[in-house]
């Protein structure tokens, strides 16, 4: 079962980020394979480098999680738009294209977006 995630919220703000990558960390317990596509402002979560308030969640952690079962992709555009280059995202988050998102959207079996 392949299940393609697309987040388009910021990081904090609102909680689609959060819900969106505590699903996908669920959904790595599973069999199957999960692909996260952050664009729009999502692109920020996978930012390195995040300090966030003791007992509020990190983005970046979260991200990180996911890399090192599942994917994530970026929007290049989106990045660019932000003034986010490659190296300054999370290890394993891997900058992306609209047509990477087209190709993982006819591959998978479910997709969600937040």
């Amino acid at each position: 079962m392949q299940t393609l995630i697309i987040i388009n919220d910021p990081p904090y703000g609102t909680e689609r980020l959060y819900n969106g990558l505590r699903l996908a960390h669920a959904l790595l317990k599973r069999e199957g394979d999960v692909t996260v596509f952050l664009m729009g402002d999502a692109v920020s979560g996978a930012k390195a480098g995040q300090k966030t308030p003791d007992g509020f969640y990190n983005a970046e952690r979260m991200v990180k999680r996911v890399t090192t079962k599942g994917r994530v992709l970026l929007c290049g555009t989106c990045m660019d738009a932000r003034g986010i280059t490659e190296e300054e995202v999370v290890k394993g988050a891997e900058r992306s294209t609209m047509d990477a998102l087209a190709e993982a959207t006819e591959q998978a079996d479910k997709v969600l977006v937040f």
